[in-house]
């Protein structure tokens, strides 16, 4: 797992906009109002060699000074226990303020390196101006500019050097298996009908399961390692700093596993939330099966289960290939039914084809589809090769490769899929001039 840093300040110090600088993106909503940040981001960053995930803790919208302390006091002592180091973001322009002084307070006793960031130093006399920072008792203070990026490079430096050496995944061949979806929709009874055992706690609500449980598994003579992830909430909905860091962990779950098992409340039916859910398993690349639970309390027809199924394949029309499977965990019904799904997926990510082979398959889907003219010209694409598997990944060779429109890839990659079987597999193509 990588190293995790969070950030934490006061509201309008510019926690996000140092979150943006850092992370290279906009995700973090910046604003001059204090507390504009309501939920929380995450990210990851690089320098210098080292990955690490960064934690944007926000801030609040809330007058009563008393409160707002108690709100953030907890981000801080969450921030603390979850994270490797702790970018500490003061205000030049405000010198030191009491919130900060009570803020140095909490993180002074802890074991972790803090650094302040004194922000919104972006001429000399404010450079010169956070030396003050250095009464609130940390040894190193980081003039910064977060808005044009000034002084980061200096804090990065220091950053990664204290960062601990990210530990070498170990190889196994034990598929591990992600157990993700909303609280309350039966991930936790689902692991426990496999397990047969009390493994996790099961209760009706929401949320219960706050950390990842792996649980090792054998079906048919094979094992797998099941990991029980805290439930995604809608972030409008994650009030609880500490299920903003169960959902950090559940993250880190979709980036380690080989396939993701998204449970779906088929009562419930499917949100938003869950097309999230599949967009970052896709992203990470990795395997994807939907299980639709509490199928027994669905009131059913003759073509309720593939009415059901095209629903969902109409609201995520690009992620077709993803195959579902109707359960309920609670009755234990087909609940291992899934498993021959899953074993499929896992071949299916780790199919090569070869060279030859995808070249000839190459020449006869153009004679069958030509491509397409730019300004008169015929693209033309001249070599094809599988460069990885588990997951699969293709190179494509042509000309003018930046020309070639969405709707061709998107035939190039179905008629992949056609041929070779790669359900429940993201495909990456990568397409290179030549």
């Amino acid at each position: 797992m990588l190293p995790v840093v969070s950030i934490v300040g006061r509201p309008n110090v510019g926690k996000s906009t140092l979150f943006n600088r850092l992370t290279k993106t906009k995700k973090a909503i910046v604003h001059n109002f204090s507390g504009v940040t309501r939920d929380r981001h995450y990210g990851t960053a690089f320098w210098n060699g080292v990955d690490f995930n960064l934690i944007d803790t926000g801030g609040y919208v809330l007058n009563d000074d008393d409160v707002m302390l108690t709100g953030i006091r907890e981000q801080v002592h969450i921030a603390i226990e979850e994270s490797d180091a702790v970018l500490f973001v003061v205000d030049v322009e405000t010198g030191i303020t009491d919130l900060d002084s009570n803020l140095a307070q909490i993180l002074r006793p802890s074991q972790k390196k803090v650094f302040i960031i004194a922000n919104k130093a972006d001429n000399e006399q404010r450079r010169w101006s956070a030396n003050e920072f250095y009464s609130l008792g940390f040894e190193h203070v980081y003039p910064v500019s977060a808005i044009n990026g000034s002084g980061s490079g200096e804090l990065l430096d220091e950053l990664v050097k204290v960062l601990p050496e990210r530990a070498p995944i170990e190889e196994s061949s034990i598929p591990k298996l992600a157990i993700v979806g909303r609280p309350n929709v039966g991930k936790s009874s689902y692991v426990n009908a496999l397990l047969k055992e009390q493994r996790s706690i099961v209760t009706d609500i929401a949320g219960t399961t706050r950390d990842t449980i792996n649980s090792e598994f054998e079906h048919n003579g094979k094992k797998y390692i099941l990991m029980d992830t805290a439930g995604l909430r809608k972030r409008a909905k994650v009030k609880e700093n500490i299920e903003f860091y169960s959902t950090v962990r559940t993250m880190k779950s979709l980036m380690e596993c080989d396939v993701t098992m998204l449970l779906i409340d088929a009562v419930q039916g499917f949100e938003a939330q869950d097309i999230r859910v599949l967009s970052e398993a896709e992203r990470f690349n990795k395997g994807i099966v939907i299980l639709l639970n509490k199928w027994d309390l669905v009131e059913k027809e003759t073509n309720t289960f593939r009415d059901y199924v095209a629903g969902i394949r109409e609201k995520v029309k690009m992620l077709s290939y993803i195959p579902i499977i109707s359960i309920s965990a609670l009755n234990k019904k087909r609940i291992h039914d899934a498993f021959t799904i899953v074993d499929r997926v896992i071949e299916n990510r780790k199919r090569k084809i070869s060279t030859s082979e995808l070249n000839n398959f190459i020449e006869k889907m153009k004679q069958e589809q030509p491509l397409p003219f730019h300004r008169g010209q015929q693209l033309k694409m001249n070599y094809a090769t599988q460069v990885k598997a588990n997951p699969p990944v293709f190179a494509f060779f042509m000309n003018k490769p930046q020309e070639l429109p969405v709707n061709y890839r998107r035939y190039i990659e179905n008629k992949i899929r056609d041929t070779y079987d790669f359900e429940g597999v993201p495909i990456t193509m990568v397409f290179k001039e030549k």
